[in-house]
């Protein structure tokens, strides 16, 4: 049996001693403003996939201490008794701003943003950023995968191989937001409707006395649906020539027509090419080939390249777990203060200028062309400015400010929508089929250039000018 761990426990040690502290010295109501953002696209990628907020949603809901929790710390003697009375009370009363999941997200924009009491807005850090981290991380990586595949589908297949069973139950949602057409982990079409699907395994084949009667016990158990594994012996010389007869003699005398076939091991490309010969030749031409076995974006985008025959991707391990570059770097900042209703901006200053952060109370335009609906730019102002499309807009590199471009004719969406205000939910998750759908209609409306696997076209995220001008201001002040 699993264990159920109340998720309010999973903090780093750091945010219930910080939060002991500010509760001491009497900061506990002091109001905060705190971006998340990430500094670097995964995979060298020209922009990532934003997934993960249902369940930022789900987790902010369910923010509450238990009695064993409390007497957990209470143990470690290092928190005051009222501190503890206070988490014993703790009611979550922020509120949050998140762009809407799905969206694709570049380096350096808040992401996210949450305003309200230090010790609660600083308390959520652990979990906001490993939530939309991994997530993150999955639909980014999906979204490469999918595009190499050029239309055909792409099942995620990863379970076994995933960093944990949360891994994989949430891998194969992000997954699917990010683009893939379903999943072989049955409990994410249970709990998050991820449409799941699978066949056989070679142990399946390898049960019966003969692949012939491992195939014909399987076409006559799914005759509507018969997709057959035919490399568990030798795909050309036995697994093909095995499928075409069950296919003949169980499949189409029932009324059906055979789904497919599915090879996982050897050269793709060259039995891909073989087996649909083999297969149109015995007048199987709808019948679909697909491919697994340690798949990337790399190896489907070059096999396609050499004239592969393949209907379908199953992506298993260098999916779920991200695996040639398994770290979203989103980070969690403080951005400003409140006092007596006037909002004081921060900054953390760095030798790195990339480390550098952002100050204020911000929102995030994103600036389309009017005539292809295509994203120009990115630009992150202060939350109460607003950008006006009747008139030109100057954009400018941050830190190289003599690289200047006026915008005309273009549309200005804001990013940023509050999700929570003052503790309590104000926003309607959407269906798992509709962020997948905005996915994939905000993707395209990117410039090709921006998508491409190798050194794509740097989307431009620029400040406003009044923003870049505080940013100055207060680095000056520190150095």
């Amino acid at each position: 049996m699993l264990e159920k761990i109340n998720l309010t426990m999973l903090v780093d040690f750091y945010e219930l001693t910080m939060a002991n502290g500010y509760f001491e010295n009497g900061l506990k109501d002091q109001i905060v403003y705190f971006d998340m953002f990430f500094r670097h696209i995964p995979d060298g990628g020209g922009y990532a996939i934003l997934a993960g907020v249902e369940q930022l949603i789900e987790y902010l809901n369910n923010l509450k201490f238990e009695k064993e929790d409390i007497e957990y710390l209470r143990n470690k003697n290092i928190f005051s008794e009222d501190f503890l009375v206070y988490l014993s009370n703790f009611k979550f009363s922020c509120d949050v701003w998140t762009m809407r999941e799905g969206i694709p997200i570049f380096p350096m924009e808040p992401i996210v943003i949450v305003k309200g009491p230090v010790i609660e807005a600083q308390f959520i850090e652990t979990m906001l950023l490993l939530t939309i981290n991994h997530q993150s991380l999955i639909a980014t990586k999906a979204n490469r995968i999918v595009r190499a595949a050029q239309g055909r589908d792409v099942i995620e297949f990863g379970s076994r191989r995933a960093q944990g069973y949360h891994g994989a139950i949430y891998g194969a949602r992000a997954a699917y937001i990010g683009g893939c057409n379903g999943t072989a982990c049955v409990v994410s079409d249970k709990i998050h409707r991820v449409p799941v699907s699978g066949t056989m395994a070679h142990s399946w084949v390898q049960l019966f006395d003969s692949e012939y009667e491992a195939f014909k016990a399987y076409a006559e158990t799914y005759p509507e649906n018969c997709l057959l594994l035919v490399d568990t012996y030798n795909v050309l010389k036995s697994g093909i020539i095995n499928a075409i007869r069950v296919f003949n003699e169980v499949v189409v005398p029932a009324g059906y027509r055979p789904k497919g076939i599915r090879i996982d091991s050897g050269d793709i490309t060259y039995l891909s090419k073989k087996a649909r010969k083999m297969l149109d030749d015995a007048g199987f031409e709808d019948c679909e080939i697909t491919v697994s076995n340690s798949l990337d974006e790399y190896i489907i985008r070059d096999t396609l390249a050499q004239g592969a025959m393949i209907d379908g991707f199953g992506v298993g391990e260098r999916l779920i777990t991200s695996r040639s570059e398994p770290v979203f770097g989103g980070v969690y900042k403080l951005a400003a203060i409140e006092k007596n209703g006037q909002i004081i901006p921060k900054i953390k200053v760095s030798e790195n200028p990339g480390k550098i952060t952002n100050p204020g109370f911000k929102q995030v335009y994103r600036l389309y062309e009017k005539n292809t609906d295509k994203a120009i730019a990115d630009v992150i102002t202060l939350f109460d400015e607003e950008i006006n499309e009747s008139k030109p807009y100057e954009i400018f590199d941050p830190e190289h400010t003599w690289k200047r471009k006026i915008i005309k004719n273009f549309k200005a969406e804001k990013l940023l929508i509050k999700i929570f205000d003052k503790g309590r939910q104000i926003y309607e998750t959407p269906k798992i089929e509709e962020i997948r759908a905005f996915c994939i209609n905000q993707t395209e409306r990117l410039w090709d250039e921006v998508k491409r696997f190798e050194n794509p076209h740097r989307y431009y995220v620029d400040l406003s000018d009044n923003l870049w001008k505080l940013k100055e201001k207060l680095s000056k002040n520190y150095k």
